[in-house]
């Protein structure tokens, strides 16, 4: 058991995307039993910019609905820190560098993620949900 990251991405799917993207996002997740699942303030925001600028009151609602099943994990000084390092170390993108920052800091085991650029950053800790499901 543990903690897992979703990156924006799987979050937008699972809330919006596909019937086959969704399907294999809540697969994935019961695979886990008795893993909590976690999001940072950062994919909050990746993800309501979209309803919010377009009124889209019912997409915000079912954003917030999947977003209240997961964790928020806290960007704290040391978070910030961390995904400085791993920007200069590795050319990530801020976004990047602070999600992956996020799920090192706060111990999560797995980082979900459809992005194969993060993997050398993540160190082991990365998993394209998309990419495995494809082989």
């Amino acid at each position: 058991m543990g903690l897992i990251y979703l990156d924006a991405c799987m979050v937008i799917y699972l809330t919006e995307g596909s019937m086959e993207h969704q399907s294999r996002i809540r697969d994935a997740i019961s695979s886990r039993p008795g893993w909590e699942f976690g999001v940072s303030p950062l994919v909050q925001l990746e993800c309501l910019v979209s309803p919010k600028r377009s009124g889209d009151l019912s997409l915000e609602s079912r954003y917030m609905a999947v977003l209240a099943q997961m964790l928020m994990l806290p960007f704290d000084e040391v978070t910030w820190v961390r995904a400085t390092e791993l920007r200069a170390r590795f050319g990530l993108k801020t976004p990047d560098a602070l999600h992956l920052a996020c799920a090192q800091i706060n111990g999560c085991r797995e980082f979900w993620t459809n992005d194969d650029r993060l993997s050398r950053a993540a160190m082991g800790l990365s998993l394209n949900l998309f990419r495995i499901a494809a082989s």
